[in-house]
């Protein structure tokens, strides 16, 4: 079940993929994907191309996948591992939900963080009491770790 739901997916997204988002597996893993996440929104990750590797478990759609970020971000929900506080990816992941869906969550939480709900508490106070240095800090993180 896991790999045909997980086949008929990366087909939906060839064929319609999120705005400024590719996925595919890794060699022949269906299990394993790889995606790049490119920000053009007006946000400090803006020119940004962010790393991503995604998991599959065997147990996919009824679990989700297992997302994580392989680029540094400077983000009160993302932290040094890459790993990320989503609601979709933990206790609010519900059948009706894809990896293209997800991508959009992905995207949607770097363009508006969720600093009640933090992975790194010490960012989120940085977003909330001095929303200035927090972007500048993420827009200079994000301009050092693009590739030249």
């Amino acid at each position: 079940m896991a790999s045909k739901q997980i086949n008929k997916e990366l087909k939906d997204l060839q064929k319609d993929p999120p705005a400024s988002c590719s996925a595919g597996h890794v060699g022949d893993d269906m299990f394993h994907w790889k995606a790049i996440i490119m920000d053009s929104a007006d946000n400090p990750f803006a020119g940004g191309l962010f790393l991503i590797a995604i998991h599959f478990s065997p147990d996919y759609p009824f679990k989700p996948p297992k997302v994580s970020f392989r680029t540094k971000v400077f983000h009160p929900n993302i932290n040094i591992n890459g790993s990320i506080c989503l609601d979709i990816m933990k206790e609010q992941w519900s059948l009706a939900l894809t990896i293209s869906k997800v991508f959009l969550s992905i995207c949607s939480l770097l363009t508006d963080p969720n600093p009640d709900d933090p992975l790194v508490p010490e960012i989120a106070h940085m977003y909330k009491t001095d929303k200035a240095k927090y972007e500048s800090t993420a827009r200079l993180w994000t301009q050092k770790l693009q590739p030249p």
